[in-house]
């Protein structure tokens, strides 16, 4: 009953804390355009005759004509622009009977200038956010509801707190280590519980995390990298933030996007021990860490390859790139992004290999109980009374 007020109470304050990152502003808010509306719009006609072709890439402007869906001007008709890069990555090309979203200036009651800025996905993102909640709390019931629970603080963190502090030039490595540490501890007694399996999984990760944060820090010098390598990375640069240092942007990255397999394997571990302990009240100290050794051999192979797919998964273009134009295998490994997803991998990889040990020592001093001494040896010790 106590835990189950433990785990209520705990609940209520990172609802709470959501609700404060939601409304926190982030200091960026002015540099959102004043004056520009948006809208739904339905593309009735294009005009292609300001697009110019050159093979497979598009560059120019295509007008198109819309019908506003919603807000304020819903009905109206309008022409748009669709200014087109030459980037197929960005640019978008728009067909009749495509929903698209507008940017919309105006003056009064006037529209000024409208823009299509994309293909309308807000409506099939968010229901395809709603149908994750629901079959997630159907699943996993309060716990798939506190997993709900996590995922929205995770991503109110991030947005609220993490990339607003970046911006405004805060070291990326004490504030990754910082904002970790705050969302580890969330996640893990969310879903684990305000209980000893929970303590252990938080400094088993919390543990691992450091590591990984050290061999990232300890060989990016060896390896010569710098954040450049990231997407956008320049383009951050030139957009008003010089004072950036992309190479500690980057060395954050690295150990931030294993945070998730790192807790993960944490909580696996500390909840085998946990049911053994359970069950076993008799086990030692040192049986319970074998146990949560041999549970932490079990998972860490397939969690190594599931960094090495997920990290590769974003690249299979450009490994096909490399292998279509005959590039050495030596040169593909020496390039700088190449070499940084090297880094990323191994050293998450690491990283969750060490979890292991350290959720299983720390949990057979928490988890063990200490064998309680026979009632019967008790009553051995005492001398008999002698009656003179």
């Amino acid at each position: 009953m106590a835990e189950r007020y433990r785990d209520a109470v705990f609940s209520l304050v990172v609802v709470v804390l959501c609700a404060v990152l939601l409304f926190l502003p982030t200091g960026f808010e002015e540099r959102i355009s004043s004056g520009v509306q948006h809208a739904r719009g339905l593309v009735l006609e294009t005009d292609n005759s300001g697009v110019r072709q050159h093979g497979i890439v598009r560059t120019g402007t295509q007008d198109i004509r819309v019908r506003i869906l919603n807000g304020s001007w819903k009905g109206t008709m309008v022409e748009a622009e669709n200014l087109l890069t030459g980037k197929l990555e960005l640019d978008s090309f728009y067909a009749p009977g495509q929903k698209v979203l507008l940017n919309m200036e105006s003056r009064g009651e006037e529209l000024t200038a409208v823009r299509a800025v994309g293909v309308y996905r807000l409506g099939v993102e968010l229901r395809l956010f709603l149908l994750f909640g629901v079959v997630l709390v159907l699943f996993g019931g309060i716990t798939g509801l506190k997993a709900l629970l996590s995922f929205v603080f995770t991503v109110l963190l991030l947005w609220k707190a993490m990339i607003p502090l970046f911006l405004k030039g805060y070291d990326p490595i004490l504030v990754s280590l910082g904002l970790l540490t705050v969302l580890t501890g969330c996640i893990i007694f969310l879903v684990g519980g305000c209980r000893k399996r929970g303590v252990v999984a938080f400094w088993g990760a919390f543990l691992g995390l450091l590591l990984t944060c050290a061999l990232a820090f300890l060989f990016s010098r060896p390896f010569g990298l710098h954040g450049a390598v990231r997407p956008f990375a320049e383009t951050l640069l030139y957009s008003g933030f010089a004072h950036l240092d992309l190479t500690r942007l980057f060395l954050a990255g690295v150990f931030f996007a294993s945070s998730g397999a790192v807790m993960d394997l944490a909580m696996d571990i500390a909840s085998s021990m946990d049911e053994v302990a359970h069950h076993g009240r008799d086990i030692s100290r040192w049986q319970l860490f074998r146990s949560g050794l041999s549970v932490g051999r079990a998972v860490i192979g397939t969690m190594t390859t599931t960094l090495i797919l997920a990290y590769s998964g974003g690249y299979l273009t450009m490994l096909m790139l490399f292998m279509g134009q005959g590039i050495p295998v030596t040169n593909i490994l020496n390039l700088n992004y190449v070499a940084a997803e090297m880094l990323h991998t191994l050293v998450g990889s690491f990283g969750l290999v060490t979890v292991a040990p350290f959720t299983a020592l720390v949990g057979a001093f928490l988890l063990a109980k200490p064998l309680e001494k026979p009632v019967w040896s008790e009553k051995k010790e005492k001398s008999p009374e002698v009656v003179l």
